[in-house]
């Protein structure tokens, strides 16, 4: 259970809500573990099937506190709201945002900012923690000029010369991503990026991390009433979740790479368990993709401070966070986004 900028989260999947007179109480099983007043929340974030009494349900519909129902995978399944919630008004506020360019490019220049800080770190955190293992002087030749590049995104205007900066940084990131292998360094090599379809087991999990992240990023925007279709950086496109993408730039290395990174150097999965299609793609076995998924729910219980809230949160709901705070700016209490920058 967190409580997180007015609205409550419930993060294990065994918890049942009810109502006892102006509280939301939280039951495991018939044990009361907790109870808070309605009038301290804007909304209520549920992950499980337990689900909550109808008298909680049209308590919450009355007050206009958004009750949000997710799967323990953190899906979006569901949401109540009263008559007037007011996601029209900030679903339009989005809307003229993206077709405003300077507006969008100021939403996409704090995610690219956030993605370039975070792979820096990562570097940085890599040479500082294993000198004797790796090539310090190339790996802080590649965090320094990511710093660089860092300074061209605060003031880059337009999107064409974001995407190449955002695309060049990423390139410099990846070349040195095969030295951060430390462990079983026989069986997984990174010779690049690669993706529909991923041709090596890196590529394979990281595909599948990303896939993963999405759907978080994705679920956390339609949970504040965010359209996760429509965003800033990445052009609008049928079926694609762009807005959930430019969530996701800063957080793919610190929620996704350093976990896959995880997976090898820990030797929790080894490559027996990927197999070679006829057509060159690689894949997880359904006996890998099921400690990888064990393996990604555990990580996302583990608490990190969050550098902007300076809060205690969950890294699951570190997403959800970032969809508040972005939510906030376009309604206007915000002056910029805050991007999720991580050290």
């Amino acid at each position: 259970m967190k409580k997180l900028l007015n609205t409550l989260y419930i993060t294990s999947t065994n918890r049942y809500l009810s109502l006892d007179g102006e509280n939301v109480v939280i039951l495991e099983g018939q044990e009361e573990i907790g109870r808070v007043p309605l009038h301290n929340l804007e909304g209520i974030v549920t992950f499980g099937y337990t689900g909550a009494s109808p008298a909680l349900m049209g308590a919450c519909a009355q007050r206009n506190i958004g009750l949000t129902f997710m799967s323990g995978n953190g899906r979006f399944l569901a949401r109540i709201s009263g008559e007037v919630r007011g996601n029209v008004t900030l679903r339009k506020q989005q809307y003229q945002m993206s077709e405003n360019k300077e507006k969008s490019i100021e939403v996409a220049r704090n995610c690219i900012t956030g993605k370039l800080y975070n792979s820096r770190w990562i570097l940085e955190r890599a040479a500082r923690d294993y000198p004797m293992r790796l090539d310090t002087n190339k790996i802080k030749e590649k965090s320094a000029f990511l710093g660089e590049r860092l300074k061209d995104v605060r003031t880059c205007k337009d999107s064409g010369n974001l995407l190449g900066i955002e695309g060049e940084g990423a390139s410099v990131y990846f070349s040195v991503f095969d030295d951060l292998i430390l462990q079983q360094k026989d069986k997984f090599h990174f010779q690049g990026r690669n993706r529909r379809p991923p041709l090596d087991s890196v590529n394979a999990m990281l595909s599948f991390a990303y896939s993963l992240l999405a759907g978080m990023c994705a679920s956390a925007l339609e949970t504040v009433g965010l359209d996760p279709y429509v965003g800033f950086f990445h052009t609008d496109r049928p079926g694609r979740v762009s807005l959930a993408l430019d969530m996701m730039e800063e957080l793919r290395g610190v929620m996704a790479d350093r976990f896959v990174l995880t997976m090898i150097n820990k030797r929790i999965i080894d490559d027996s368990g990927f197999l070679k299609k006829e057509s060159g793609a690689v894949i997880m076995d359904d006996d890998t993709r099921k400690i990888f998924l064990a393996q990604w729910q555990n990580k996302k219980k583990e608490t990190i401070t969050h550098p902007f809230l300076g809060e205690k949160i969950e890294w699951g709901i570190v997403p959800h966070a970032q969809a508040m705070l972005l939510a906030r700016h376009i309604r206007g209490d915000l002056d910029e986004y805050p991007p999720f920058l991580w050290k």
